[in-house]
């Protein structure tokens, strides 16, 4: 059975430390049923690993818990975010499936 696939809209957002990283916040609908589903199979750091698409962008990665948000996280990289046409501020359409 294929893992379940989610489809939301986040606002991109820059979280500024020694390098600048760019993420959206899952809805916490989303973030709570991966972590019921699938928390007890997180990796290093708590995190999930994921296959994205935004636009006609496609590619895998990993979302990661935050306390602070409450949520997961997941960080949008250049290559997309320029592919896509995406600044700070963006609403997102992103489909997400758990890898």
């Amino acid at each position: 059975m294929a893992n379940p696939a989610y489809s939301f809209t986040a606002e991109l957002w820059e979280w500024e430390a020694q390098a600048s990283w760019f993420f959206v916040s899952l809805p916490e609908s989303v973030a709570d049923d991966i972590d019921e589903q699938f928390g007890h199979t997180a990796a290093g750091f708590g995190s999930i690993k994921v296959k994205v698409t935004v636009g006609a962008t496609r590619w895998s990665t990993s979302i990661f818990p935050s306390s602070k948000h409450g949520t997961f996280m997941l960080p949008v990289k250049k290559a997309v975010r320029v592919a896509e046409g995406l600044t700070v501020g963006d609403r997102v359409e992103i489909e997400l499936q758990i890898a």
